[in-house]
């Protein structure tokens, strides 16, 4: 096995931890909002309360993921089916989907179960590849959800200007 297994238990227990939290902090917001649709709204734009839920719904299903990537590694590994093991090596150190990107879509203030959640998985900067940490510390400043945007036009055109500037994967 390629990792420690007290790592792997390491990480998991921190995805899993996070996961709870998102997941609490999800069933806050729909116990607030039951029966009380009609005082938000439609709920379409960035930082609604339908889009919240959206951005908390990404990240929990994104942590789940991560975790039952980690289980199926962990295992493969364990029963010697070594090239399902590879195939999950592979993703184990992508970082969960929209995660921490779910954020762009939320309300601001995040709740604190999301904010916890959020410091938490900063533990994991050096498992998962590049930046990760960085990019948490980016959604936690955030001062306003940014997506969906307002002026579609101008949220593609912004796109193109960052994908063409020098040092853009």
């Amino acid at each position: 096995m390629d990792h420690d297994l007290d790592e792997l238990r390491h990480v998991a227990g921190i995805l899993n931890e996070a996961l709870d939290l998102l997941k609490s902090e999800e069933k806050r917001l729909v116990e607030h909002r039951a029966g009380r649709e009609r005082e938000y709204g439609s709920g379409d734009g960035a930082g609604s309360p339908g889009q919240t839920l959206i951005g908390l719904g990404e990240m929990t299903t994104g942590l789940r993921a991560s975790i039952d990537g980690l289980a199926l590694y962990a295992g493969f590994s364990a029963l010697g089916l070594e090239k399902q093991a590879e195939g999950e090596h592979r993703r184990l150190r992508v970082e969960p989907r929209c995660v921490p990107s779910g954020t762009n879509r939320m309300a601001r203030p995040l709740g604190e179960a999301t904010v916890e959640a959020l410091q938490l998985l900063r533990e994991l900067d050096t498992f998962f590849a590049g930046g990760f940490a960085a990019r948490i510390d980016e959604a936690l400043a955030a001062p306003r959800a940014t997506y969906p945007p307002a002026d579609w036009e101008a949220y593609r055109r912004q796109e193109r200007s960052e994908a063409a500037a020098p040092g853009a994967v």
